[in-house]
């Protein structure tokens, strides 16, 4: 595996805090795939029998409602890892995966993970790690959706893309607006009301580009906490 590659997977939640020649060992053991943009990773329902780690582009995870309609549950990008929970419990995957960009991941095998778990039980420590960050996203997720209008949602989508140096920026969209709509709970005109809302607060989108004019601004419009 190329040494990037590797660089990217130790940022990654569930190999953060492993020994370097742990990491090397788990990851000669497992392999880059290649996702065209919206090609399937996995579909809700597989047997859970793989880890993913991103390594470039982006991942959304999504599950299919008895209504037929898809929510979105979560949207992964360069170093996060996914299908921890359900693939160590030996479980099916709740949700599907999809490249929403033409991806990269790594592909880690869990019976890879398992058996070196068992020579080394603090691997357990970055299971519970991984666990408890996506359990906390989702919490925070919720906790948007339930507390902050749809202009709230969407300054917050655009404040954690910016280059916080800086009061202005210009930051690109990383995925398709529709996807952008869904992680954030709104419909898609609901997302161009917002962004005209958006506009008083000095930001301008054109395309996949949003210009704004005040970082700062931004955030006290999200209630981000910017200390």
């Amino acid at each position: 595996m190329k040494p990037e590659f590797v660089e990217i997977a130790k940022q990654s939640i569930l190999l953060a805090n492993i020994p370097d020649e742990i990491t090397v060992d788990i990851l000669s053991r497992s392999s880059v795939k290649h996702f065209e943009r919206g090609e399937t990773v996995f579909v809700q329902g597989d047997e859970a029998v793989s880890i993913y780690i991103v390594i470039s582009g982006w991942v959304k995870l999504y599950r299919i409602t008895p209504m037929g309609s898809e929510a979105v549950v979560g949207v992964f990008t360069k170093g996060r890892s996914f299908g921890e929970a359900a693939a160590f419990r030996g479980d099916i995957y709740p949700v599907s995966a999809e490249a929403s960009t033409k991806t990269k991941v790594i592909h880690i095998p869990t019976s890879v993970y398992l058996n070196l778990m068992r020579k080394e039980p603090d691997l357990a420590l970055s299971i519970l790690s991984a666990t408890f960050a996506h359990l906390h996203a989702l919490v925070t997720q919720v906790e948007q959706l339930k507390a902050n209008t749809g202009a709230q949602r969407v300054a917050q989508f655009l404040h954690s893309l910016c280059d916080k140096e800086c009061d202005n920026c210009t930051v690109t969209l990383p995925y398709d607006k529709v996807l952008i709509a869904g992680r954030l709970g709104i419909k898609p005109e609901s997302l161009s009301r917002a962004f005209s809302q958006l506009r008083d607060m000095g930001v301008t989108v054109r395309k996949n580009h949003a210009e704004i004019d005040s970082v700062r601004k931004l955030g006290e419009f999200a209630e981000i906490d910017q200390l």
